[in-house]
């Protein structure tokens, strides 16, 4: 992109920016929400408290949310199994690389040399 093409790009961008942001500021929704959190952060202040003291008096179990959902999913969740660990032996060099992923470096690059297929058949794995 040319310069002046950028140039003209970041413009519009910042109109369109202000734009949504003079739309923002004249939103009575966002002054009450602005104004509660004011006057929040000016009780907690009082109180001496934090956000997650509240979260925490405020949560029934006593245990906030997200970990109640964690903890749920990983309950219902099979075992995953873990992955086999394949050898790769290059005839051409004679080095090996032993890996569970394919996410490998010098793995990448044999690839890249001598394509997938022909990789993948020098894969042997090992329990």
């Amino acid at each position: 992109m040319s310069l002046i093409n950028e140039y003209r790009a970041t413009r519009a961008a910042i109109e369109e920016l202000q734009a949504r942001l003079q739309a923002l500021e004249e939103d009575g929704k966002l002054q009450q929400e602005l104004e509660f959190e004011q006057r929040l952060r000016q009780l907690l202040a009082q109180y001496n408290k934090a956000l997650p003291d509240v979260v925490a008096l405020l949560d029934n179990e006593g245990k906030s949310r997200p970990a109640r959902q964690a903890r749920a999913k990983a309950e219902s969740a099979p075992a995953r199994r873990s992955r086999r660990m394949k050898v790769y032996t290059n005839p051409n060099t004679g080095e090996t690389i032993e890996t569970k992923g394919g996410n490998h470096k010098q793995l990448k690059e044999w690839k890249a040399i001598w394509g997938s297929d022909v990789v993948e058949g020098w894969a042997s794995v090992r329990d």
